[in-house]
């Protein structure tokens, strides 16, 4: 039987977020060579989202999960996907203003390899 411990929720969620940060770059990669505005958009959309997410992330982790409702490991584990969505809704709403620098240099960077 293996003895190694499992991860933890913290681990797991780096772990996740280093992998959803990888399929950015080559979704935002692949939308600039391919030359669509509206996936460059929407991609520098998303990234602005998790980039959001990461700095909202690290507020809360001097939080603990034992306040009134007592959420225990799995307000720890769901912590991470709402952190998430509140990101995503920052961006949608005009986010913090990644989202139109990101989409502007991959098009200035779209013309000069023309």
């Amino acid at each position: 039987m293996n003895s190694a411990p499992l991860p933890s929720t913290a681990e797991l969620g780096f772990a996740r977020s280093q992998g959803a940060a990888e399929m950015r770059r080559t979704a935002l990669e692949s939308a600039a060579a391919a030359g669509d505005k509206a996936a460059i958009r929407a991609t520098a959309q998303k990234f602005e989202s998790q980039f959001i997410a990461q700095m909202l992330g690290h507020m809360f982790k001097g939080l603990g999960t034992d306040g009134m409702f007592g959420g225990g490991e799995a307000e720890g584990m769901w912590r991470d996907f709402y952190v998430e969505e509140v990101g995503e809704v920052i961006a949608k709403r005009g986010g913090i203003g990644v989202t139109a620098v990101i989409e502007r240099q991959l098009l200035q960077l779209q013309e000069v390899q023309r």
